[in-house]
């Protein structure tokens, strides 16, 4: 049927969408949700239909994403049709059913997710029958392929291309500032690409975007890599396994993640990485709570390595109080400086140099971690991150105090004396992130005692940064009543645990990090 195209001057945010009347889409014999397909001239898109009672007949309201696939510049004409299922959707079908999916069936399913056409609640319902039945072996290694496959890819030459990856869920976790240089330093080539913050208080691009632009296309990744050894770019614009992110958007507001593995390693194969080391906090505030847990999970990484052709060593890092005393993008990347320049908190050093020296050693050094000692006590893993900083369009004399943190401050203190006993990481992401991290960059919070600490009554425990002092004021009231940092106590104060049901209601964050 040929309808006049409504160009609607608004995005649906990546969806292809198209709008029609009732009376237009019973003459085409489409109900709401089904596909239609929609030629203009050469270029042919699959959309999903959605019904409005008092649109226009014979037409069709077609959002940008819709449009400029089909290079509509105005009020045209197109032809409509209904499409038929897509193959991917019984598949889909099949894994909801409990059925164990071949190696093509996934394939099928992700192009279709990439090409848009599976709708949000079919993706939903093969991601959700992931999440009940997991994926197999041969299903991660089928399904990372094909995320990869499905993308563009970056080809940085000879091995070994090295890379670090954290599964994330810990506040303050900065290392990838420290490790990159670290390895570049030395000779070796890193290209990380990193995510921005989903549900913590910042992301490795957040923090470096304190410090350099990050949002670089493939040719100036290239380029910077070439000049440094390393890059620490956001790889959200790259298109790199560009399942993944689509993927990721119905994940977060499910609160699941079935696809941990493949998410990770499919973007680990497309930038060609030999050897990873992947970074896996484990404790009673993290993704992983316990060393079980932390074992399978890292054995599972090594065997999914095994089978894409990269090799894979896991790291299992103490994961029951925020690394460092920085949580925020302005802030962790002012830490991560100092530490560079000589100072800093020994943990987030100390984390920083088994993961380089572990890189090392995959890479065939001897001593791996001595030489991450040297590379930072000799300056050169400072310089590094400096000339990644001009190669990135940055200024590589930044000093720590150049980077701009939130104006509106205010101290959290203890209203008693003790040792910091528990610090919960859960409450510390929610405080920052009320307080505006990591959107607003110079939000967070910098701690002034951590684990075993002495802290006398009055005294400091962390202090709260905003850009505005509403934010400020929110946080603090935030940071009142979940109260994250508890002090010990005499046996018999403290008998009560939590109570049940709680007297504050309280949704626990769902941590989704890549």
């Amino acid at each position: 049927m040929e309808l006049m195209a409504e160009v609607l001057k608004i995005t649906a945010g990546g969806k292809r969408i198209a709008i029609l009347s009732e009376e237009t889409a019973s003459q085409i014999g489409v109900h709401s949700s089904d596909r239609m397909r929609i030629t203009h001239g050469s270029q042919t898109v699959i959309a999903i239909a959605n019904i409005a009672a008092h649109f226009p007949t014979n037409r069709i309201g077609l959002y940008e994403e819709i449009s400029a696939a089909l290079g509509l510049r105005g009020d045209e004409t197109v032809q409509v049709e209904l499409a038929q299922l897509p193959e991917s959707l019984s598949h889909v079908r099949a894994k909801v059913r409990g059925e164990r999916l071949r190696g093509q069936d996934i394939v099928t399913i992700v192009k279709d997710v990439v090409e848009r056409h599976l709708s949000e609640v079919e993706i939903a319902a093969f991601l959700t029958a992931l999440n009940v039945y997991g994926l197999n072996m041969g299903e991660a290694e089928a399904m990372s392929r094909a995320m990869a496959e499905t993308g563009k890819t970056l080809n940085f030459g000879e091995a070994p291309i090295l890379d670090k990856h954290s599964i994330g869920g810990l506040p303050g976790d900065k290392t990838s500032l420290l490790v990159v240089p670290i390895i570049a330093a030395a000779g070796f080539t890193i290209p990380k690409t990193s995510s921005r913050a989903v549900t913590s208080p910042a992301g490795t691009a957040d923090r470096v975007e304190t410090l350099c632009p990050v949002n670089l296309s493939i040719a100036e990744i290239k380029e910077v890599v070439g000049k440094t050894n390393g890059c620490l770019v956001w790889g959200g614009a790259l298109e790199l396994a560009p399942a993944d992110d689509l993927f990721i958007q119905i994940e977060y507001p499910l609160g699941i993640d079935p696809l941990l593995l493949p998410s990770i390693m499919s973007k680990k194969k497309v930038i060609g990485a030999t050897h990873i080391v992947i970074d896996i906090p484990t404790g009673t505030g993290a993704k992983i709570r316990n060393l079980t847990e932390a074992h399978t999970l890292a054995s599972d990484f090594v065997d999914l390595g095994k089978r894409l052709g990269i090799t894979v060593q896991c790291a299992l890092t103490f994961g029951d109080q925020p690394l460092g005393c920085a949580v925020g993008p302005a802030l962790e990347a002012q830490e991560a400086l100092i530490t560079l320049m000589g100072d800093g908190p020994a943990d987030l050093r100390e984390k920083a140099v088994i993961l380089a020296g572990m890189l090392f050693e995959m890479a065939g050094a001897e001593d791996g971690r001595q030489r991450a000692e040297n590379m930072l006590q000799s300056g050169r893993a400072e310089r590094k991150l400096r000339e990644i900083i001009e190669a990135q369009g940055g200024d590589p004399n930044v000093k720590p105090e150049d980077i701009a943190v939130g104006t509106q401050k205010a101290e959290v203190t203890a209203d008693q004396a003790g040792r910091v006993m528990w610090i919960s990481t859960e409450g510390i992401v929610r405080v920052a992130r009320e307080a505006g991290a990591p959107k607003e960059k110079g939000a967070g919070i910098l701690f002034k005692a951590k684990l075993g600490e002495a802290v006398k009554k009055g005294g400091v425990l962390f202090e709260v940064y905003a850009e505005r002092s509403s934010k400020l004021e929110s946080a603090l009231e935030l940071a009142q009543r979940l109260q994250p940092v508890v002090l010990s106590k005499k046996a018999e104060e403290r008998m009560l645990l939590d109570q049940v049901p709680e007297k504050v209601t309280r949704e626990k964050p769902f941590m989704l990090e890549r």
